[in-house]
């Protein structure tokens, strides 16, 4: 039954759309945006339209960014003989916030999944082999520790070794199942400096 009349009903079905929004976080998000001022709502519909029009795969790295290539992948400070592996942009994010890693980054955009649907070909790891050359000293993979990560990890382990490249994982310390974000600093860095060569 519409409650609401039809332009609430439609904010709260659009809302409802967003991975993690049920019916009732929607009818939330929808009363407070109804509530915002005028300015406020406009800003965040021009944030989501340019971001939706600006925002682009890095041709290095595939991050999501507004510049290519990223900031990362352009910063000559970094050591780019060295890439860590994550399954999406977020989980760099959280290795950034470390300040501990140096090197550059490779995001799959997800991890392999046959629950899902989810295959190797449905990642970057064509665009991750391509960047790999005699430079390359390392390959850190940062997937998570979920079954998903641990089978693309050891998919890209069987990928990278024969080239002659060093392949190490994030060690323990990350828990089992969790997502990369939600991790804080203190354990990220301490995975990290633990990794073991696969």
């Amino acid at each position: 039954m519409n409650y609401y009349g039809n332009y609430v009903t439609r904010l709260i079905e659009e809302l409802s759309r967003l991975p993690g929004i049920g019916g009732k976080t929607a009818q939330r998000l929808a009363f407070y945006i109804l509530n915002m001022p005028k300015e406020n709502v406009q800003q965040l519909a021009k944030s989501i339209i340019e971001a939706k029009e600006n925002v682009k795969y890095c041709s290095i790295c595939c991050n999501l960014t507004d510049q290519d290539p990223c900031s990362v992948c352009n910063n000559p400070k970094r050591n780019h003989n060295i890439i860590m592996v994550v399954e999406e942009p977020r989980d760099m994010a959280a290795y950034e916030k470390t300040k501990e890693f140096n090197g550059l980054y490779h995001i799959l955009h997800g991890a392999i999944s046959p629950m899902k649907d989810i295959t190797a070909e449905d990642l970057r790891i064509k665009e991750l082999l391509a960047r790999l050359n005699e430079d390359t000293q390392e390959v850190i993979l940062a997937t998570g520790t979920s079954i998903e990560g641990e089978t693309t990890a050891m998919y890209l382990c069987r990928l990278i070794k024969p080239l002659g490249i060093k392949v190490s994982r994030i060690a323990n310390g990350v828990p089992v199942g969790s997502d990369l974000e939600y991790v804080d600093e203190v354990t990220l860095s301490r995975a990290l400096e633990g990794r073991r060569e696969m």
